[in-house]
């Protein structure tokens, strides 16, 4: 009689395997979670931005815009009343390559 299985040694290679794999792959998950994160929270700035450009020309004051891009970039964004100050933003937004009207002046970030 024949047994059908697999012998001690193969379930041992099978296991060192996988734990080979998720060793490599468990930080590479990691780094695309953060690298998400950044890339959301840039857009969201750039959003905020362009949102507050669109109520200084509506209003003539560019305190808070009530939106969602701009209560996730709280942050990282400083509105007051003639100007926006975005500072400690993380260091990939720097291509954002938006161009925005802010106060009748073009303004590019």
């Amino acid at each position: 009689m024949k047994r059908a299985g697999f012998t001690m040694i193969e379930l041992i290679f099978v296991i060192v395997i996988l734990g080979i794999l998720a060793a490599v792959a468990i930080p590479k998950l990691a780094a695309t979670r953060d690298d998400a994160k950044d890339a959301k929270d840039c857009s969201n700035i750039a959003t905020c931005v362009t949102d507050l450009a669109a109520e200084y020309t509506a209003t003539g004051t560019a305190t808070a815009a009530n939106s969602v891009a701009c209560a996730d970039a709280a942050t990282y964004i400083t509105a007051a009343a003639q100007s926006v100050t975005v500072s400690g933003a993380p260091s990939m937004c720097s291509d954002l390559d938006t161009v925005t009207t802010f106060g009748g002046s073009r303004v590019s970030f």
